[in-house]
């Protein structure tokens, strides 16, 4: 086919479920933490330890999923989905904690399967014109899957939320599963296998810095979503506010991701658009720092929410167009660099957490410092198509 055939959205919405129940299931016991613990005769730390187990897969195989789907794209995105509604289900075998955490482990083998198929998704299956919608419109349903949890986690008992995760985890692989019986609408080229398409990314340098980049806001906001309950504490924030405060910023989040990617795409304005809201989390955890509280922590939550999450798809849409290498190789570099971003971000904060002012400095400081690097991918941004080449 051409790049004149029509964009396939059924294949995003498929897809979208699918990323979407990723995070659910990621999140199924970070709402109800010490509820979870007292069920299976656990620790609080082993508990979390259901959702770290998942980005620390991600830093082991993202670039390798990458590589996979470049060299056979449906396939491997159905394993992806497949391993999804697996992990589901495993956790619904045994009520104890070893079953919950054999589930989390396959899933956490699932997700970059899933994650880093965004760009080849929008690549393959839509028009030039419409990848930078696509992209952002699978960003935002793994934001709308965490909104998902928090309102399962707090609606329904434990038992019944995993029986919701399988049964979701399994109609979205219906969902995607049939839509991705035809071939792609618009084709890719094909790229070297294994390592040397790996370094033909590497050697990009627009693809490089963005990584370099990604590290920082990805650090950032799961610092500050991590550590939220903790650092506002002393502020008289309570553990339920707290989550009053996540789930306004998720779901801001989300609105930004459905917003502003393609305006910014649209009036070539991608870097402003990260600058600001680098600028804005700085500002916001500078706030943090000198005004603790439960109306200054909604307010701000709420407004780098809205901006920084949508760094993602900006970031993934101008590694799409640039077409350097495979596109789901260096979709699986960026998720690297963002999730190892955030374990290092995470952990040094960790260390600082019971002392909330040197913590949100720490943090804006961290964040005002990755500003200087977008000055250094204006060159390579500037020459740019204004939509990714089609491939016929």
């Amino acid at each position: 086919m051409t790049a004149a055939a029509a964009s396939r959205w059924s294949v995003l919405a498929g897809f979208a479920g699918v990323a979407a129940v990723t995070q659910l299931l990621w999140l199924t016991y970070a709402p109800i933490t010490t509820q979870a613990a007292r069920h299976y005769g656990v620790s609080e730390s082993a508990i979390g330890w259901l959702a770290n187990v998942l980005p620390l897969g991600y830093v082991v195989l993202a670039v390798p999923a990458g590589l996979l789907l470049d060299r056979g794209f449906r396939p491997w995105l159905l394993v992806g989905a497949v391993l999804t509604a697996c992990a589901g289900i495993v956790r619904l075998v045994g009520d104890d904690y070893d079953w919950q955490l054999a589930g989390q482990a396959l899933l956490a083998i699932a997700q970059p399967f899933v994650l880093t198929a965004i760009t080849g998704v929008a690549g393959r299956y839509l028009r030039p014109a419409d990848r930078a919608t696509g992209i952002a419109i699978g960003t935002a349903s793994t934001f709308a899957g965490m909104i998902v949890a928090f309102v399962l986690a707090a609606a329904v008992p434990l038992r019944a939320v995993l029986a919701t995760d399988a049964i979701l985890g399994v109609a979205a692989l219906v969902c995607v599963a049939v839509p991705l019986r035809k071939g792609a609408a618009f084709r890719h080229d094909r790229t070297a296998p294994g390592l040397r398409a790996l370094r033909a990314t590497w050697r990009d340098p627009l693809v490089r810095r963005l990584c370099l980049l990604v590290f920082v806001p990805f650090g950032t906001f799961t610092a500050l979503t991590t550590w939220a309950e903790a650092l506002l504490d002393p502020a008289g924030v309570t553990s339920s506010q707290a989550g009053i405060v996540l789930l306004v910023n998720i779901v801001a989040g989300v609105a930004g991701c459905a917003l502003l990617p393609v305006a910014a795409v649209r009036r070539r304005r991608e870097l402003a658009a990260m600058a600001a809201a680098l600028l804005v989390t700085a500002a916001s955890c500078a706030l943090l720092a000198a005004a603790p509280g439960l109306a200054m922590a909604l307010a701000t939550f709420a407004v780098f929410g809205f901006l920084l999450l949508p760094c993602l798809p900006i970031v993934l849409e101008l590694t799409e167009r640039r077409g350097a290498g495979g596109d789901s190789t260096a979709a699986g570099l960026i998720w690297l660099f963002g999730q190892a971003g955030a374990l290092v971000v995470t952990g040094v904060v960790g260390t600082v957490v019971h002392h909330p002012l040197g913590a949100f400095v720490l943090m804006a400081a961290v964040t005002f410092a990755a500003v200087p690097l977008l000055r250094s991918l204006a060159p390579y941004v500037a020459v740019l198509p204004r939509t990714a080449p089609a491939r016929s």
